[in-house]
């Protein structure tokens, strides 16, 4: 038989006297509920956050980006594509230039990301799904097309297929031998119109800024001939993109980088995860102050229990016994408040994923409701979190107990 476990289950269950140390227990267990229940929400919403994330890029990204590991582009010609496209696991090679230019229309301008796509690009990605007017197309027969950016439309109030007011594109002119650029607007910038075809809806950071081109658009803007920022990498169905990865950097070498979704996005999930971590340290105090009543009750259980303790050990139970009798209080207590914490928590968001209805509350938000996502890591560290508090709670008073003076309390 369990004498610790028996005693303790003993004094929580106890309704004889509705004292103080009833009413801060009570507290306590409310209170670690409380924080254990407002930790799993908080943290699933983080998860919930970083899925959107990824979903949102995930529509324009591709599955891998080769890029050059120093300086901003690199010569690519037809012996290196096909090198690559041979590769198993590589289902597609897309051609990138990507560069700032100032884009200019009718009387207003600013500086937009422009990238320039050869025509496969839209066999890996899914954008002409999120065409919100005109078309995805590039390329009309010899007519070339732009795709623009929601928010820059918006900007420069851009009307779709205007031959008679085309969008103007500038970019600074590289001249050989010369490292100041000339004041003569004339031959400062290389100059090209183009027509916008459609208009894309991605997210908030590339609708705002981007316009997608034909690549030979932007090679003689740029005045590029064999050289690419980028080349995109489609990876075939059956492949891991984790596998087709490493092959590629095996057979490249350090001269470049080959970067999965993530990777080309590092810093902002890097700032959702320090973000998530910090909510997690300051939600676990917040659940340590809440514990703090576990440590109050017991010290004063001890005090009302003294001559039961005493007893205790002149019966013959050792200091063990009594110290592992007050430590099982405390943990039945966190235990209790734990659990129900865990099982609302865990409601709470199944109902959010069910039914969404706690809305973002906002008419332009991708999504209506807030994203959640439950994760088994962020169960077992809000459990190993209540353990580690609870034994640093109930250490003292559970000491104090076994170290009671017989002569003095019988």
């Amino acid at each position: 038989m369990n004498v610790p476990l028996l005693i303790a289950r003993r004094y929580f269950r106890s309704k004889n006297k509705r004292n103080i140390i009833t009413i801060i227990s009570n507290i306590s267990m409310i209170g670690v509920a409380v924080g254990t229940m407002a930790l799993i929400i908080v943290l699933s919403v983080f998860n919930g956050l970083e899925d959107l994330v990824r979903t949102l890029y995930g529509k324009s990204d591709p599955n891998l980006v080769i890029s050059a590991a120093k300086g901003k582009a690199f010569d690519v010609d037809r012996t290196f594509l096909m090198s690559l496209e041979k590769m198993p696991g590589v289902a597609l090679v897309t051609e990138v230039i990507e560069d700032n230019a100032l884009l200019q229309y009718h009387d207003r301008q600013m500086v937009v990301k422009m990238r320039g796509l050869s025509d496969n690009y839209f066999g890996q990605s899914q954008i002409d799904a999120n065409i919100r007017e005109g078309d995805h197309r590039l390329r009309r027969d010899s007519l070339e097309l732009a795709l623009v950016g929601a928010g820059v439309q918006h900007e420069l109030s851009i009307t779709l297929n205007n031959r008679l007011s085309p969008m103007r594109l500038l970019y600074p002119r590289n001249t050989p031998g010369s490292k100041t650029l000339s004041m003569n607007p004339e031959k400062a910038f290389n100059e090209e119109n183009l027509i916008a075809g459609g208009v894309f809806l991605i997210e908030q950071h590339i609708d705002d800024s981007y316009i997608f081109v034909p690549i030979s658009f932007a090679q003689r803007l740029l005045g590029y001939t064999t050289r690419r920022t980028a080349l995109y990498v489609k990876v075939g169905g059956s492949f891991e993109i984790e596998q087709v990865k490493e092959q590629l950097r095996k057979q490249l070498g350090p001269a470049f980088k080959v970067q999965d979704s993530d990777e080309q996005h590092v810093s902002l999930f890097k700032a959702i995860k320090v973000e998530k971590l910090f909510v997690f340290i300051t939600f676990t105090l917040i659940l340590l102050i809440a514990s703090l009543n576990i440590f109050f009750s017991l010290s004063m259980l001890v005090i009302d229990k003294k001559k039961d303790i005493s007893v205790l050990l002149a019966m013959g139970a050792t200091e063990k016994t009594v110290r592992q009798t007050f430590l099982l209080v405390g943990a039945i207590v966190a235990l209790v408040g734990a659990a129900t914490g865990l099982i609302l928590g865990v409601g709470l968001c199944w109902a959010q994923q069910q039914f969404g209805f706690v809305s973002m509350g906002m008419a332009t938000s991708v999504v209506d409701a807030y994203p959640v996502k439950m994760q088994v890591s962020d169960l077992v560290f809000t459990c190993v979190s209540i353990i580690v508090i609870t034994l640093a709670v109930s250490i003292r008073p559970a000491l104090n107990a076994s170290k009671l003076d017989l002569r003095e309390n019988l």
